[in-house]
């Protein structure tokens, strides 16, 4: 019989060990960082009631989703395309949960989407959410949130786009674009950025929308940094529509809570062409984008207070973020942004073994190292000192522990560090604080 060949579905990776080491590291940031801003952690089934996924996003949610199959089953099934639904129904199964309901979750997802650069079928998503609050502070904090993740994290270069839904449907309203066209008009508006203006106004025009309807809304979309006055003159000149004047106050407000939360006013802007894709948005919409280099956003989210309701006799506020952790992993690979001292696994150090009469030895010494908290493995062959360093090497491991004859017989254990090639006797009794005090010295 011939072999399988291995391979992977379009849109699938495996993430091997040396991959992991920097996705770990992430990872325990965002919940250290999570746990700081008050959420709690829950876990949710991969594998969710088809009828509960489809309606989050309009029609769009049924391109997103893997039907699952199983013999005998009697119910659809489907995996689920983001962790927001699943909340909601949570929300909605467990009412005695305490509000506001602050909650992250870090899990896959799985979409049916044709796989490019930075998106994959199958992905990590890490979720913070706020439900039952429908307070601006709330949103204030999730953007708080995403500015500490990024610093804690290292990047210098992104800034936050913030944008409001009922600004955008009273900028339709004011343009004069038609209800029914209003999805079509938010759609082509998101990708200002990429096909500027005379784009937008072409595709527009192929939609049915008039030119100088399109004129209008264009000349609205002028860049605007958040500032009071800026505001201001945006609710003069629209103070007619009710629900911009609305969403104006909520930027507003929003916007005002960010400097005494530490957010850094180079870090975030109001963006008038920002629109986010899913049509569940009711208020605040916001998104993360690096500027160098350009990978698309890196975060998003908003408010969505409607959704919950779904799953509830009682509607509740919500607003939240998603971190796109595999698009943040890509930019910091190709950024080269690894922490001072992390290698490309998680060991620390390689116990070495000398023939059996020897091997206890090593097994004392390796269960002392551990004890301490030091990441070890053991070299389980007694084969030349040379084959066992160049394994390490291979490993990037970056101390070996040699408990030799010769070394042992003075009570003294040799640390070599492979980074430095340097090698130094210490008292046996001290290999683990002398091995601590080298790792400290080449995180700092």
């Amino acid at each position: 019989m011939s072999p399988v060949e291995p391979r992977l579905p379009k849109g699938m990776r495996d993430v091997l060990p040396q991959q992991m080491v920097l996705r770990q590291h992430v990872l325990s940031i965002l919940e250290e960082v999570f746990a700081q801003f008050g959420f709690e952690p829950l876990i949710t089934p991969a594998v969710e009631l088809e009828e509960i996924l489809l309606g989050k996003g309009g029609s769009e949610s049924e391109k997103l989703i893997f039907n699952v199959e199983h013999v005998g089953g009697k119910e659809r099934l489907a995996l689920r395309y983001d962790l927001t639904v699943p909340l909601s129904r949570v929300v909605g199964q467990y009412p005695d949960l305490p509000k506001p309901f602050r909650r992250y979750q870090i899990a896959p997802v799985w979409r049916a989407e044709r796989p490019q650069k930075g998106r994959y079928r199958e992905f990590y998503q890490c979720d913070a959410d706020i439900v039952g609050s429908a307070s601006m502070l709330a949103d204030a904090e999730i953007i708080a949130m995403i500015y500490t993740i990024l610093r804690r994290l290292g990047f210098e270069q992104f800034v936050t786009l913030i944008n409001d839904r009922k600004l955008l449907a009273g900028l339709g309203q004011y343009s004069g674009v038609p209800a029914d066209q209003v999805p079509v008009l938010h759609r082509t508006i998101d990708k200002l950025d990429k096909i500027g203006a005379d784009g937008v106004r072409e595709e527009l025009g192929k939609a049915g929308l008039s030119l100088p309807s399109v004129d209008r809304l264009l000349q609205m979309m002028r860049p605007v940094d958040g500032a009071a006055a800026d505001l201001q003159a945006l609710r003069q000149e629209l103070k007619d529509i009710p629900s911009a004047v609305e969403g104006i106050d909520e930027l507003s407000e929003l916007v005002g809570y960010l400097p005494a939360l530490g957010v850094d006013p180079d870090c975030y802007r109001i963006d008038l062409a920002m629109v986010r894709g899913l049509d569940y948005y009711t208020g605040p919409i916001y998104e993360t984008v690096v500027e160098k280099p350009r990978i698309g956003s890196i975060t998003g989210g908003g408010r969505f207070d409607g959704l919950v309701g779904r799953f509830s006799n009682k509607n509740y506020p919500a607003t939240g973020t998603t971190v796109g952790i595999e698009r943040i992993l890509d930019v910091m690979e190709e950024l080269q942004m690894l922490p001072p001292g992390m290698g490309q696994t998680s060991v620390q150090v390689l116990v070495t073994l000398f023939g059996d009469t020897l091997q206890n030895e090593s097994l004392k010494l390796l269960t002392e190292l551990r004890l301490a908290g030091l990441r070890c493995e053991l070299y389980y062959s007694p084969d030349p000192i040379g084959t066992q360093i160049r394994y390490a090497l291979k490993k990037g491991i970056p101390f070996v522990v040699i408990a030799g004859p010769d070394e042992l017989a003075q009570g003294k254990v040799a640390l070599r560090d492979l980074r430095t090639r340097e090698q130094v006797l210490v008292e046996r009794k001290s290999a683990a604080s002398a091995l601590e005090r080298s790792l400290n010295a080449a995180c700092s």
